[in-house]
């Protein structure tokens, strides 16, 4: 078995999610079987089990406050249309966790100590809704918006309710409502107010004990991603100068469990690290965690916070700061394989400098065939963390550059929000930029370059080989966007909403947007072979707009390969992704020419 297959075929784990009143009992996802399911698992006696069996796999799950219930989310084959199930911990019949509310795409989830439970949900009929499920009652809707919006969490003693909105209209950026379960306002906070500031908010929870209504938010008044504490009671805002003066990047933070403290994970140029925050002294503490990424973290009873830490040549484990470099949860059978560490590259494009991560192979000088393998989100970053897919195209001798452009975060709030209306094409602005650094370094040969990524990175991929015919030599894009107007028509609501921000208003009102950042537009200029593969159940890029673009590929004979498969936005399968990875490095290879001066065979 090849390095790279390896890779996919060891098992993981994620990080742990422990019962709040109940800290033994746990649940993480896995893909010991093959497929990415939940498991319980009871630390007091060691005891894992499988918790969900379904053939696309399961990932989106919780564990009710006491420990006694797993919540797991049931959708159709990965189509994220569905509803919630729940089994006893130690394992027994599933059963309707919320019966009375009928399928929908979920807007989140709060579970109460009293077994009072808040289900958001979200249908193109009804927009968003929030429904509010009393012990044994019936569900009652507290909330209804067209605008997209989610449920925050509940407060330790299940009195108010924290509700993220969008109702000013911009997706991009959330204001925060905290409500009785009964529905009645309390308070609200809205950065966003007058609709110039573009300030989000987001829900990091309620203080977890008992009386304290203090909520824990991220916030983005100094241009990058903050904690600050908010009493919705008397209006007090708390924010924390010792900790963000100190830290020069985004930081996410969470209450220990005696709300003494905020454990903090700091994410600086593609790298994180923790830290601990005493609120009464305002002490700064950092937890000793290796160079890399830290994916998730938890704080524990105890004062410990354990995470998942990866980096790029190094494979994800599950740590704990009581005990530098011990692993918590450790899956059985083979390792996987390490892979080659990044380096970086910072390159000026025109809207300042753009950080990009370059892996080179282990073996032979540049220039190198090279892959641009660009994020997706648009509202995420790569980092220095594993990534098998990354691995697997360096195992077969090309350099990776992956790019962090304009839209990503992790460069403040600016930076993010800078896409907007030029969608896709400042993003592309960015890539050339990297693209010619890498030529011009000599790490890339500018007759050998494979576009690819998925979901937003695969939009981009098929923007760039239309937008940009002759600076790609292939083009690999992984459930894409390929017709912009077709995918709003047919995606989920709450990315119609976050179009309709991107693009400043819907097809019909700004046309002439949608039209300059669709890639169908440019179908007839691409020059690049180009593979696709896409999910036939997929509600984030939907089958049909693909089609069309395709068939627009067909209509002019242009070499082109599509793979569709039986699931939704990518495979929760280990042997359907490594299908997936094999037949897109195949296809790159056999439409790359062979180095110059050197026969092709």
């Amino acid at each position: 078995m090849p390095e790279w297959e390896k890779r996919f075929r060891a098992p993981r784990v994620g990080l742990p999610e422990w019962a709040e009143d109940a800290p033994e009992r746990s649940l993480f996802v896995s893909n010991a079987t093959g497929t990415f399911e939940l498991y319980a698992w009871d630390r007091a006696t060691g005891e894992q089990r499988q918790a969900t069996d379904r053939p696309n796999g399961t990932v989106d799950g919780t564990l009710s406050p006491d420990g006694a219930w797993v919540w797991w989310f049931s959708d159709t084959d990965g189509d994220e249309f569905g509803v919630w199930m729940r089994q006893p911990f130690h394992g027994g019949p599933d059963q309707p966790a919320a019966p009375g509310l009928e399928p929908a795409f979920s807007a989140g989830l709060a579970l109460g100590r009293d077994g009072t439970v808040v289900v958001g949900r979200m249908t193109d009929e009804d927009g968003t809704t929030l429904h509010v499920l009393p012990p044994g009652g019936e569900p009652r809707e507290i909330y209804r918006h067209r605008q997209s919006a989610g449920v925050g969490d509940l407060s330790h003693d299940g009195a108010l309710l924290a509700i993220e909105h969008t109702e000013h209209g911009d997706a991009m950026h959330s204001a925060v409502r905290v409500v009785t379960p009964e529905g009645a306002p309390v308070a609200e906070l809205d950065d966003t107010e007058g609709g110039t500031k573009e300030l989000g908010l987001y829900v990091r929870g309620f203080a977890p004990v008992s009386g304290d209504p203090r909520l824990l938010l991220g916030h983005q008044r100094r241009g990058r991603w903050e904690p600050m504490i908010w009493n919705p009671l008397t209006g007090e805002q708390t924010e924390l100068p010792e900790v963000n003066d100190a830290l020069p990047g985004d930081v996410y933070a969470q209450w220990f469990p005696d709300a003494s403290a905020l454990l903090l994970a700091h994410s600086h140029h593609a790298r994180s690290e923790l830290w601990r925050y005493e609120l009464a002294t305002g002490e700064l503490i950092r937890f000793d965690t290796p160079a890399g990424s830290v994916s998730g973290c938890t704080a524990r009873p105890d004062g410990s916070a354990e995470y998942l830490w990866s980096s790029a040549a190094e494979p994800p484990q599950v740590r704990t700061t009581a005990e530098p470099g011990r692993v918590v949860l450790d899956p059985p059978g083979m390792r996987a394989p390490a892979s080659l560490p990044v380096t970086d590259a910072w390159v000026e494009g025109p809207g300042g400098p753009v950080h990009a991560l370059v892996q080179r192979p282990a073996e032979g000088e540049g220039p190198f065939p090279t892959v641009f393998e660009i994020h997706g989100g648009p509202t995420a970053h790569d980092t220095d963390a594993f990534a098998a897919g990354p691995a697997a195209w360096l195992d077969h001798g090309f350099a990776v550059v992956r790019v962090n452009y304009r839209g990503s975060t992790g460069y403040g709030r600016a930076w993010t929000d800078a896409l907007k209306h030029r969608v896709g094409l400042i993003e592309l602005e960015d890539i050339a930029a990297v693209r010619a650094w890498a030529v011009e370094s000599g790490l890339a040969d500018p007759e050998r370059l494979v576009l690819t990524g998925g979901s937003w990175g695969g939009y981009l991929t098929l923007l760039g080989v239309g937008a940009q015919p002759e600076a790609w030599t292939v083009g690999v894009a992984a459930v894409p966007v390929a017709d912009y107007v077709a995918a709003y028509e047919d995606e989920m609501e709450a990315l119609k909403a976050l179009d309709r921000t991107l693009l400043g208003g819907t097809p019909q009102e700004v046309p002439e947007r949608w039209e300059a950042s669709s890639p169908l537009t440019y179908v007839d200029a691409v020059r690049a072979p180009v593979y696709i593969s896409a999910g036939v159940n997929d509600p984030r890029c939907p089958i049909r707009q693909i089609e069309n673009y395709v068939d627009r590929l067909a209509s002019r004979g242009h070499p082109h390969e599509v793979y569709r498969y039986d699931a939704g936005h990518g495979s929760l399968v280990v042997e359907e992704r490594i299908k997936q990875v094999a037949q897109e490095i195949a296809f790159a290879r056999r439409h790359l020419p062979a180095p110059a001066g050197r026969a092709a065979r």
